[in-house]
């Protein structure tokens, strides 16, 4: 099963000090990348400009939370999504969603 591991933070929390840790958050998501692509399940990943970068065309909502990015999985199940989820380095100072991805609709052919 495809599943999206969407990642929120803070739009400031990038710009608090975190400790020690922080020294190591590039080499981790690295590592954390390294290892789902050694597990054979990423599919697509992507990293997202600041949200002061979008553009909306109608009304949007204010969140207290930014999209930063996602992975794009192919996973047993849920348990196995949320596994992945679980090992992020973000979640020193975010939050991941997990969300299942509609598999079979016709207008995916298009892309095929």
């Amino acid at each position: 099963m495809k599943y999206a591991l969407l990642l929120y933070a803070a739009p400031d929390a990038g710009r608090h000090d975190h400790g020690p840790a922080d020294d190591r958050v590039f080499p981790d998501w690295v590592s954390y990348t390294q290892a789902m692509k050694d597990a054979g399940v990423v599919l697509g990943a992507e990293q997202l400009r600041p949200a002061d970068t979008a553009t909306t065309d109608g009304p949007f909502i204010e969140t207290k939370e930014h999209l930063l990015g996602f992975y794009l999985v192919d996973v047993a199940d849920v348990d196995a999504a949320l596994d992945w989820a679980a090992r992020m380095p973000l979640m020193r100072y975010g939050k991941v969603e997990v969300r299942p991805v509609i598999e079979g609709s016709a207008w995916r052919a298009v892309l095929d």
